[in-house]
């Protein structure tokens, strides 16, 4: 990739490839398993590591508790990837990949809304440990199946 200080480059770019070619193959409107199930898919034929519904543990100023937090897919070991199936991404939505972020401690999460028409939205989040969560001063846009807007999270000086 171009910019050396976006956050997992090459790792963005190989899930939002399956997640725009899931979209190219069966479109809008289905449940949300149906999506699970085609990533799934997707994630293999691509040799892309991932875990489905991989129970994580949540913390509470720095101890884990009981109670885990089940995303929709974990994927390098590294980032959260939640799928909705929904007209528009809500602020509800966005409040939760947040603080899926936040509670478990993962720096990079990305959203991604199969419902939409006619271009599927993905928008990454970043949770900054230095400061409050980070996102670009722009707010998403959708993005095509065929190419995105080219914004990613940075990480400032430190892309690792």
């Amino acid at each position: 990739m171009e910019n050396a200080n976006l956050l997992f480059p090459d790792e963005t770019y190989a899930i939002r490839g399956a997640l725009y070619e899931v979209y190219r193959e069966i479109g809008n409107g289905l449940r949300e398993e149906v999506y699970q199930q085609c990533l799934e898919r997707e994630f293999a034929l691509r040799s892309i590591p991932f875990e489905a519904k991989k129970e994580l543990r949540i913390f509470y100023k720095g101890e884990p508790i009981e109670k885990t937090y089940i995303p929709d897919f974990l994927c390098y070991g590294k980032i959260i990837l939640e799928i909705k199936a929904v007209s528009s991404i809500s602020q509800e939505h966005r409040a939760q990949i947040l603080n899926y972020l936040h509670i478990t401690g993962y720096r990079l999460g990305m959203l991604a809304n199969f419902g939409a028409y006619p271009k599927m939205q993905v928008e990454p989040w970043l949770n900054d440990q230095n400061s409050d969560f980070l996102k670009f001063p722009k707010p998403p846009k959708a993005v095509s199946q065929s190419a995105g807007d080219g914004q990613w999270p940075c990480a400032g000086t430190d892309a690792t």
